[in-house]
C-alpha cells in the first residue's frame, strides 16, 4: 500500500479553494451538500497564509506555476495539507475518485498516477452500490449505543449487523422510510442473536482470483481464521483484519464445535483436501458445513 487512505470529518470543518477554471469548480462540486465550509480564494488573497487559517484542507487549481507555488507555501504555512490539481508533485494528499451515498463513503485512489484509472473503477463499484446505502448506515449509527449495550459479546453484535444490515430494517432504510426501518430494527434487537455459527472449509492454496463470490463473502464474514501455514498470503489478506488467526495445528474437531456453538463463523483455509474425519465430527455435532472450492 503506497497511500493509506483516511477520512476526515467535515462537520464545523473548513475547505479552501484557491484558484479559478474548471478543475477548481470540479474541486467544490465534491463538496456540495457536505456540512463543511468552503471557502473560494482567487488572486492574491492565495499567497496569505492567514487566508488559510482554520482549515483542514486545501484544493489549489490553476494553469499559472507562479499562483501555484505561493498557494501552496501559504497552505502549507498556515498548516493545512495541500492539493494541486495534475501536480502529484506538490501535493500532501491525492484526491481520489469518490462514491457518494451520504454517510457511506468509498473512495478509489491510484495515488495521482493514473486518475482515468480511478474514475472508471469507481464507476464499477458504483452499481454496486445502492442509493440508500447511506441511510442504512444512518439507522446503524443511531442505535450503535444500543446494540453495543443489548450486545456486549463482539461476535454476537457482529452477527446481529450482520443480519441487520441485509434484512427487513435495512430495506425499509434504503426506501427512504426511517421510522418504519428504526421499529423494524428495534424489533430485531429485542430478540437479539440467535444466529447459529457455522465452519465453511475455503481452499487456501490461491491464487486470490480464483476465489468464488461465496468464498470471498464466508471470509470477509469470519469470526476465525484457522489455516495451513502454507495458505497464500493474497487468499488471508481476504478476510477482515481484526479476525481471529489460529493456527490449524493448535486447534482440533471439539474446539471448532464450541465456537461454532457459540455463535461464532469459522473458516477453515486449507490448502489440501478437507479432513474428512473432521467433517464427520461437525456434522455429527450438528454444526453446520460448508465447503467452497475454488472457481474452475
Amino acid at each position: 500500500m503506497d497511500s493509506f487512505p483516511a477520512y476526515f470529518p467535515l462537520t464545523g470543518r473548513v475547505v479552501v479553494i484557491a484558484g479559478s477554471g474548471d478543475a477548481a469548480e470540479a474541486k467544490a462540486r465534491l463538496f456540495q451538500g457536505s456540512p463543511a465550509t468552503v471557502i473560494r480564494l482567487d488572486g492574491t488573497e492565495a499567497h496569505l497564509p492567514s487566508a488559510y487559517a482554520g482549515a483542514i484542507l486545501a484544493f489549489i487549481a490553476s494553469p499559472d506555476e507562479t499562483f501555484v507555488r505561493a498557494a501552496a507555501s501559504a497552505a502549507r504555512a498556515a498548516r493545512v495539507l495541500v492539493n494541486v490539481v495534475d501536480r502529484p508533485e506538490f501535493c500532501d494528499f491525492n484526491t481520489p475518485a469518490v462514491i457518494d451515498r451520504g454517510e457511506v463513503v468509498a473512495a478509489v485512489g491510484t495515488g495521482g498516477s493514473a486518475p482515468v484509472l480511478a474514475t472508471m473503477l469507481r464507476n464499477d463499484i458504483e452499481a454496486q452500490v445502492p442509493e440508500g446505502t447511506g441511510r442504512v448506515a444512518a439507522l446503524l449509527r443511531k442505535f450503535q449505543a444500543e446494540v453495543r449495550e443489548t450486545l456486549p459479546i463482539l461476535h454476537e453484535r457482529r452477527a446481529f449487523l450482520r443480519d441487520a444490515v441485509t434484512g427487513e430494517a435495512a430495506e425499509a432504510a434504503r426506501a427512504g422510510d426511517m421510522d418504519r426501518a428504526a421499529q423494524l430494527f428495534r424489533e430485531a434487537l429485542s430478540r437479539g442473536s440467535a444466529r447459529k455459527g457455522g465452519v465453511r472449509f475455503v481452499a487456501g492454496q490461491g491464487p486470490v482470483d480464483l476465489l468464488t463470490l461465496r468464498a470471498v463473502r464466508a471470509l470477509g464474514a469470519a469470526d476465525v481464521l484457522v489455516l495451513d501455514g502454507d495458505a497464500d498470503p493474497e487468499v488471508v489478506r481476504m478476510a477482515r483484519r481484526d479476525v481471529e488467526h489460529v493456527d490449524a495445528g493448535q486447534i482440533d474437531a471439539d474446539r471448532l464445535v464450541q465456537l461454532a456453538r457459540e455463535g461464532r463463523q469459522i473458516v477453515r483455509l486449507i490448502t489440501e483436501a478437507a479432513d474428512p474425519a473432521l467433517i464427520d465430527a461437525l456434522n455429527e455435532a450438528q454444526v453446520a458445513v460448508e465447503i467452497l472450492p475454488i472457481a474452475r
